[in-house]
């Protein structure tokens, strides 16, 4: 994981330092007096926006060699628009790729302008997530020769972020809580990115063990085969009956706040490679299926950062894990399977396997002691949702309007967006069954909603949520250059449980006012920015109007 840290430099004092690369983030209206003292810098920005090379666009990056000033080998001024947290978190992203490509060791990214603190939180996610590189099925001997062919090795140790202005306490918070979320998404990207024969149920078993035992707010337990069958858990048992990989149900305590504190449970989807089972999927893409256990990575990476955190809350982690593979033993198409809730179901379709694994360990999770104030499932459930939403929003749905508001809004304020769906209980027709108590699918139409209504059989009156990442928690369904995991909504579920825990400094709130005349003006335009939009878009459905109208 990638070191950083936060220092009170001003852009001018910043230049002095002995650092590998300066990265000067820089809005549309800045000038050259954004520099203060810097006297040959603040002319190079100006001489830079005069002929028309640096117009402070978001990510717009412009190099300057040997500049006047600057002590930094490389220095690059990067534009942020007008300083939103979206453009400040896509600024930090190219610094940081700009680094990594030049193999500089330490990165000095330096504000000139006070960040509140949702800004603050926004540069350190956008930089974290460009710093991360999957390596741990690389040989040496690759990384090597594609260091010596000129695509330098990853080398960035160090990211430092700078900013003139006081480092009060909610600055401080923000700070810290953002890079121990960076780290947690990182988790759930390394897990997930790992694959299958690198990330079996045990295995992932043994990270939540290990992850125990390095913090002491956390206790992990493994509930193995035999003690799943003893708890009646035949749903989950039945996706793991092809193959040779023995299933697992990682449970992980996070103790914040008093014994006797109701707890919110989190519930992982933990398919560490999915085939489809009897219902084989087409080759083409099935690699992309050690993904299906995102939900249960994101569950770990969410554990960690609480544990470095430490907020005032408790929480319970599960990961559902196993294997669905084709084999002589492997469930049928057709069978009736017993759940943990005593509830029969019948397997119309082996690929819908995640809502299997799923409905026991909500079942185990309603049945905590004391019982859990919410329970939210996070799942690469269903390619349609994909359809509807594609890779930039999870699907929401839930029984709790109050749940459902609080995590779209820790979506929002994260940069980890969600959009809620319908959960009307006409949808529940679609899984009925002549032979059981309820099938486990019901067909093409409204998919990812009939997922969710399979679920909520498994929940009775505890509010619940059900996040369906199967579009946001890899880069591959739109073919990203950046193919891999994200850590989503690692940093989402994070948002939310701060904000619970009355730990979210009051300045990282959408709501909160801004902190400086700068956040101000950004804050100002981003308002009057959605005005005009809305205002386009009425008079343009109001024309529309009249030329139906005329037609009619």
């Amino acid at each position: 994981m990638m070191n950083f840290e936060l220092k009170n430099f001003s852009p001018a004092q910043a230049a002095t330092q002995q650092v590998g690369a300066l990265a000067v983030l820089l809005g549309r209206d800045d000038v050259g007096s954004a520099f203060g003292t810097a006297a040959g810098l603040a002319a190079l920005l100006d001489k830079a926006r005069a002929a028309g090379d640096f117009h402070g666009k978001a990510g717009q990056i412009l190099a300057a060699w040997g500049a006047e000033g600057a002590v930094a080998q490389r220095l690059w001024l990067v534009g942020v628009g007008r300083g939103e947290a979206a453009n400040l978190r896509r600024a930090a992203a190219a610094a940081v790729q700009a680094a990594r490509h030049t193999g500089t060791k330490e990165l000095l990214l330096c504000l000139g302008r006070t960040p509140g603190a949702a800004r603050l939180m926004a540069i350190v996610k956008g930089a974290a997530e460009a710093a991360y590189e999957y390596t741990t099925t690389k040989s040496a001997a690759a990384l090597q020769k594609a260091q010596e062919e000129g695509a330098p090795r990853p080398r960035l140790e160090r990211i430092t972020l700078a900013f003139d202005g006081a480092h009060d306490a909610a600055r401080a918070a923000a700070f810290a809580q953002a890079v121990a979320v960076a780290r947690g998404a990182e988790l759930a990207r390394e897990w997930a990115n790992r694959p299958a024969n690198h990330a079996t149920p045990t295995m992932l078993a043994d990270a939540a063990r290990q992850l125990a035992r390095q913090h002491q707010s956390l206790k992990c337990e493994v509930l193995e085969p035999k003690d799943m069958e003893r708890l009646g858990m035949g749903a989950l048992l039945s996706v793991a009956r092809g193959a040779h990989e023995p299933p697992r149900l990682v449970v992980l305590h996070y103790q914040g706040a008093g014994k006797g504190e109701a707890p919110v449970a989190l519930v992982g989807k933990g398919i560490t490679f999915d085939s489809g089972g009897i219902s084989l999927k087409p080759a083409a893409g099935m690699e992309e299926m050690k993904y299906d256990m995102s939900g249960a990575a994101s569950v770990l990476g969410v554990m960690q950062a609480l544990a470095e955190t430490a907020p005032a809350i408790n929480v319970v982690g599960l990961m559902a894990l196993s294997e669905n593979m084709p084999g002589g033993s492997a469930t049928h198409p057709g069978d009736v399977v017993t759940s943990m809730s005593g509830q029969t179901i019948e397997v119309i379709n082996t690929d819908a396997e995640g809502r299997l694994v799923l409905c026991d360990a909500l079942t185990y999770a309603t049945r905590l002691t004391p019982a859990p104030r919410a329970v939210v499932d996070i799942a690469t459930l269903t390619g349609a949702c994909v359809i509807a939403l594609g890779n930039v929003r999870a699907g929401l749905y839930s029984n709790d309007d109050a749940l459902a508001a609080a995590l779209l809004a820790a979506g929002e304020e994260a940069l980890d967006a969600a959009w809620r769906m319908p959960l009307d209980d006409e949808y529940a027709r679609q899984i009925k069954s002549r032979f059981a108590d309820v099938g486990n699918t019901g067909g093409r139409p409204a998919g990812s909603v009939t997922a969710a209504k399979f679920l909520q059989r498994f929940v009775g009156e505890v509010p619940w949520a059900h996040l369906d990442i199967a579009g946001v928690a890899w880069n591959a369904w739109h073919g990203s250059k950046t193919k891999g995991a994200t850590g989503r909504p690692v940093g989402l579920l994070m948002h939310w449980l701060l904000t619970q825990a009355g730990a979210m400094p009051a300045a990282a709130s959408s709501a909160a006012k801004p902190t400086h005349k700068s956040e101000a003006k950004a804050a100002k335009a981003e308002k009057t920015d959605k005005a005009e939009k809305a205002d386009a878009k009425a008079a343009k459905a109001k024309k529309q109007g009249k030329g139906k109208a005329a037609a009619k």
